[in-house]
């Protein structure tokens, strides 16, 4: 299929998609809740004929089949494109008309938009020619649960739950940073590892105005916060990136009383499994040496979170390519820097050589567009279309 005849059968589809965002967006849920979603994408694959398969990953979790067309692709691997599918616990301050109809929920990070991407490109795939096999993989779960992971270990890309084996993974996410039109990525890092820390400091409870009794937790944790800062300045190369930040602190109950216990926790980001080992052993032991030494006990938990999202550097290239020959060199960029937010994608490409790549969705001309986890973010509808292009593109020219 040409590129004007890929387009206008997308820009046939938009009305359409749009709707179903919409009403995504009036329905957001949570992590392994997102039953009624879960249900609008069967829907949407059972009337298209497309097989799949649902109850994955927690019980939310949708894969769906596409089979080769063109002589001899049953034969070859398949080409798995994934779209995130929960929302985020955020009260929604966008005023549309759309807006969440769940108080305390909404498709703060465009999820709502990425699960209509890839089921505008099962319409678009299922009607043209295929190479190759392809898997839709619409998984729950992304924000914290790591969805992916348990995806993952069910077997969808060995060939276990629909389809045959993977051969290479790709998924996008909107960018507000980025201009409507344009798609980014590099190779290597692209997004950091995400661990989380939670420590309980546990000392001797006095009254206030006696702190000779007591065994101070308050100090003891306000000391470990600061010490905790050297970790990135003082056991961290300057050429590496990393960070600890501890976001919420707990302790007390009244004015005059110094607390048996003092807790709080944090998250250490990096873009490398080497600084990652070295950020946790040293939040550890600054931890628990601090503690003692002002005559505490510190009980330190550092939880692993999703590892860092690595970008296959031959698959970067061949991809930047595709979209490069697509779009032109100009709409076609590599994402100058890493950031240290995190994504479960990072699971898939532990598994098969995978892209992760950003979508553009700030309006051209436009400074600012409300960024990610904002009250009134929504994913832009104009990007919709690119989108789908590119999720087609990569499932039948890589």
């Amino acid at each position: 299929m040409s590129s004007a005849d890929l387009r206008s059968v997308i820009t046939r589809e938009l009305p359409s998609l749009r709707e179903i965002r919409h009403d995504l967006h009036r329905h957001p849920e949570l992590g392994y809740q997102e039953l009624r979603t879960s249900g609008v994408i069967r829907a949407e694959l059972a009337r298209l004929n497309i097989a799949h398969k649902g109850d994955l990953a927690g019980g939310t979790g949708v894969v769906g089949f596409l089979p080769a067309t063109e002589p001899g692709g049953e034969s070859r691997k398949a080409v798995a494109l994934r779209a995130d599918i929960d929302a985020l616990p955020i009260v929604e301050q966008t005023g549309l008309e759309y807006a969440s109809c769940t108080p305390g929920l909404m498709h703060a990070c465009g999820h709502d938009g990425h699960t209509t991407i890839l089921l505008g490109a099962a319409r678009v795939l299922q009607s043209v020619r295929r190479p190759r096999p392809v898997i839709l993989m619409f998984q729950p779960a992304e924000e914290g649960g790591g969805g992916a992971d348990r995806l993952c270990r069910e077997g969808v890309l060995d060939g276990k739950v629909i389809g045959p084996a993977a051969e290479m993974a790709f998924g996008l996410h909107g960018w507000p940073d980025l201009t409507l039109g344009h798609v980014a990525t590099r190779p290597g890092p692209l997004l950091a590892s995400t661990d989380e820390i939670r420590v309980v400091i546990k000392g001797v409870q006095s009254h206030g105005a006696y702190p000779h009794y007591s065994r101070d937790t308050i100090v003891a944790a306000a000391h470990c916060i600061v010490a905790l800062q050297s970790v990135v300045s003082r056991n961290i190369s300057p050429l590496d990136a990393c960070v600890v930040t501890i976001g919420k602190i707990e302790a007390g109950t009244a004015t005059n009383i110094i607390p048996q216990q003092a807790s709080f926790i944090g998250t250490i980001r990096a873009l490398s499994e080497p600084v990652r080992a070295t950020a946790r052993q040293r939040v550890r032991e600054i931890v628990e040496h601090t503690a003692r030494a002002l005559g505490c006990e510190a009980e330190v938990e550092i939880n692993p979170g999703y590892p860092v999202t690595f970008n296959d550097p031959a698959l970067t290239e061949r991809f930047m390519k595709l979209a490069k020959g697509a779009l032109g060199e100009q709409r076609a960029g590599l994402v100058p820097n890493p950031t240290m937010g995190g994504e479960d994608f990072s699971y898939y490409a532990q598994r098969v050589p995978a892209v992760f790549f950003c979508l553009g969705l700030k309006p051209e001309g436009k400074e600012s567009y409300p960024t990610l986890h904002q009250p009134d973010f929504d994913f832009n509808d104009d990007a919709l279309g690119l989108g789908v292009e590119m999720m087609c593109r990569l499932a039948t020219e890589m």
